[in-house]
This record gives C-alpha cells, sequence and structure tokens, in this order.
C-alpha cells in the first residue's frame, strides 16, 4: 500500500467498494444484521399479492412479502419475518387490507415446533380472498355476453306454460317475465354501468398510493387537532385553576386587603383635589429647571446673577429702582 504502487491501491479499492456495494444490497439475507428468516406458502392464486406487501401477526406487522410467482398449478409466496415465531401448524391467508385491493398476508402462529424454513406451508393451511374487482370485472363480461332478448322469451315461455298453475305461483312467474323484459331493455344501460365500474376499480387501484398518502396526511391532522384540543383544555383547565386559587387568596386576605384599598381610594381622592396645584408646580418647575440649565450650561463656571447682594447703602444707584433686575447700560 506505499504510494509507488498506485495499481495496487486501484485495485484494492475497487474490491472494497464491490463488498461493501454486495453487503448493502444484500443486508437483509445476512444471517447477522439481515431482516429475519425467510419462508414460503402454498396459495390456490395470487388474488394480487405483490412484492413488498406487508406480512401480518396479530395485526403487527413482522416482515414483508419477497416474492410471488408461479409454481406448478398454485403459487408460491416468498416472505420474510423478523422476530416472530412461526410455528409448523401454522395458516397464511392472503387478506385485503384496503377498500383499494391492496393486500398482506396475515400469518396466524400455530404448532408446538418451529417452522422450517425449508418446507413450505402447504395449500390445506393457507387461504385466498374473494377478489371482488375481479368478480366485478367478470360480471361485466358476463352480461355483455347473454342475450337478454332470448332470456325474456325464454321467461315468457316459462310463464305461459304454467299459466294453469296457482294464482301465486302464475303471479311470481309473471313478475319474473316483466323482470327479464325490464332488465332487457336497460341492457345497454346495465352494460355501460358494470363497464364503468370496472373502470372506476381500475383507477382508484392504480391511485392506490395516493389514496394511502390522502389517510395518512388526514390521521397526521386529526392527531395534531387532537393534541391543540388537549392543550387548550390543559391551558383552560389551569387558567380554573388559577381563579379558584385567587379567589382564595384575596378571600382569606380580604382583612387586609380592604383598609389598603380604602386608603388607596383616600390618595387617589386627595391627588384628584389637587390636581390644579399639581399642574401648576409642573409648569413652575419648568422655567426653574431651564434657568438652572442655563446657569450651569457655560462650562466649568455658573452664570449667575445675585440682585440686593450688597446694600444701597454702601454702592449707591447699583440697584435699580424697579427691583431686583439685571444691570443695563455699563451697570
Amino acid at each position: 500500500m506505499r504510494p509507488n504502487r498506485p495499481v495496487l491501491i486501484g485495485i484494492v479499492g475497487v474490491l472494497v467498494l464491490l463488498v461493501v456495494g454486495f453487503v448493502a444490497y444484500f443486508a437483509d439475507d445476512l444471517p447477522l444484521i439481515g431482516g429475519g428468516t425467510t419462508y414460503a406458502a402454498d396459495f390456490t392464486e395470487a388474488a394480487g399479492l405483490v412484492s413488498g406487501n406487508e406480512v401480518v401477526v396479530a395485526g403487527v406487522q413482522v416482515g414483508q412479502v419477497t416474492g410471488v410467482g408461479l409454481a406448478g398449478s398454485h403459487v408460491r409466496v416468498t416472505f420474510r419475518v423478523k422476530d416472530a415465531w412461526i410455528g409448523d401448524a401454522s395458516t397464511a391467508a392472503i387478506k385485503i387490507r384496503t377498500l383499494l385491493g391492496e393486500k398482506y398476508v396475515a400469518i396466524d402462529p400455530l404448532g408446538t415446533a418451529d417452522q422450517n424454513p425449508s418446507q413450505d406451508i402447504p395449500l390445506r393451511r393457507t387461504v385466498s380472498p374473494y377478489d371482488v374487482t375481479a368478480a366485478l370485472g367478470g360480471l361485466a363480461t358476463t352480461v355483455g355476453q347473454i342475450d337478454t332478448r332470448q332470456l325474456a322469451q325464454s321467461f315468457e315461455a316459462i310463464a305461459t306454460t304454467f299459466a294453469g298453475t296457482p294464482p301465486e305461483l302464475h303471479q311470481a312467474l309473471t313478475g319474473l317475465s316483466a323482470l327479464s323484459e325490464t332488465i332487457a331493455s336497460r341492457d345497454n344501460q346495465l352494460a355501460q354501468l358494470l363497464a364503468n365500474t370496472q373502470r372506476i376499480t381500475a383507477t382508484l387501484a392504480a391511485d392506490d398510493t395516493q389514496f394511502q398518502a390522502l389517510l395518512t396526511d388526514g390521521n397526521a391532522l386529526l392527531a395534531e387537532v387532537q393534541s391543540r384540543r388537549d392543550t387548550i383544555h390543559s391551558l383552560l383547565t389551569g387558567t380554573e385553576a388559577l381563579a379558584t386559587q385567587l379567589s382564595g387568596i384575596v378571600t382569606d386576605n380580604e382583612q387586609q386587603l380592604a383598609p389598603m384599598l380604602a386608603a388607596l381610594d383616600q390618595v387617589t381622592n386627595v391627588l384628584q383635589q389637587n390636581q390644579d396645584n399639581l399642574n401648576r408646580a409642573l409648569s413652575l418647575a419648568g422655567p426653574f429647571y431651564r434657568m438652572v440649565g442655563n446657569t450651569l450650561g457655560n462650562g466649568r463656571w455658573m452664570d449667575a446673577y445675585l440682585c440686593g447682594l450688597v446694600p444701597r447703602s454702601y454702592a449707591p444707584g447699583v440697584v435699580p429702582s424697579q427691583g431686583c433686575l439685571p444691570p443695563r447700560g455699563g451697570h
């Protein structure tokens, strides 16, 4: 692995990548880190089961279908199961999960010993479902092949033959004839209805993934609404408890709170009565603080004027006759 041997380093790197890719691709089949044990079961028909469908035991998903193929006159289904016990008398059934036709394999674990993975679960222990989609399709095809006119004539002939029978039987056959005529008159509409039903069923089956996503998102939305409802319920419950606690505090401290509130009311009345004086004081405080600011706003000294500091007898003519006003004219 020295730097002067790049070819050897490249070959080893490619081999390591191949091994890692092989392990990653067949990880489910590895004995230690794989996805469980693989079993096989024989069914009379696949009934729409495909690889990737779920394998369920008691309603819990324990694995998935890994393969569906024809084995002689029956269908062989392989599936992988993890963390679940499969007995030697276990039964397997293909069931319908949704109305759109998605299938899954349900395992009923029975027996006294483990099922041998190399032995298939036989037909006598498996069940295939009745496919409604295929039945509707077959019904549409069958109705299209029926000669309804001939069928109506046959019913009329039967009614005529039994004309001498008791009235009840005659009425029943007459009604049957009328029913056949009604069916014959609506033959095209019935055929079209069944054909459209088959088309709708095929469309829904094709969009099965979107419907599953829609239902999943709906479940998530309902879960979030439920969570928000619980949160709001907790908030309302907490508010109610807080109101109860506050009511208890007020009740317990009513004797202390009543004098305090009365005193607070008296203070409010005094402030209300002296509102004019407070307004006048605030209006006078503004010019006062402005003058103080002017006095101290010229730097590191104060600029002030003191009137009447020196008696008039000591400095005649200094004090103006109008009172203490700032001197003017060089005084």
